[in-house]
């Protein structure tokens, strides 16, 4: 699993670690029962203080995510994804709000954004095909 923290967002990179870790769950490329990376070993690859990553794996642990297993490290939980089919749309959701937003501070119609949301998808859908 690849992480990206973004240090400009605001975020705290702990929460970004948690949200990251999530996603990945609900999303399938994390499947239960899968080493999570050691804390060291992603905080010297982020270059992040061993603590943020403790911190982000704590609170996975509390909202029963992950495990961790004394001398082996953390891996992520037995049983379904942590997000409903409902509860991944509202978090879609408010990404999509957010970008209404900016088009429409920015002046965006709703055709050219629409176009532009299209050319997105086509775009990622490519990547993603060329891949494999």
């Amino acid at each position: 699993m690849l992480f990206a923290i973004d240090f400009k967002s605001g975020l705290p990179v702990y929460l970004q670690l948690v949200d990251q870790v999530r996603y990945a769950a609900a999303a399938g490329s994390l499947r239960a029962g899968e080493p999570l990376p050691s804390i060291r070993a992603l905080a010297e690859e982020l270059r992040v203080n061993r603590n943020t990553v403790a911190k982000a794996y704590a609170e996975l642990e509390s909202q029963e995510v992950v495990e961790t297993v004394p001398g082996k490290g953390c891996f992520l939980k037995d049983g379904n994804s942590p997000f409903t089919k409902q509860v991944r749309q509202k978090l879609l959701l408010k990404d999509i709000d957010g970008a209404v937003v900016t088009a429409h501070h920015l002046q965006v119609d709703r055709e050219t954004f629409l176009t532009l949301v299209k050319e997105r998808l086509d775009y990622f859908e490519r990547k993603a095909g060329g891949e494999r």
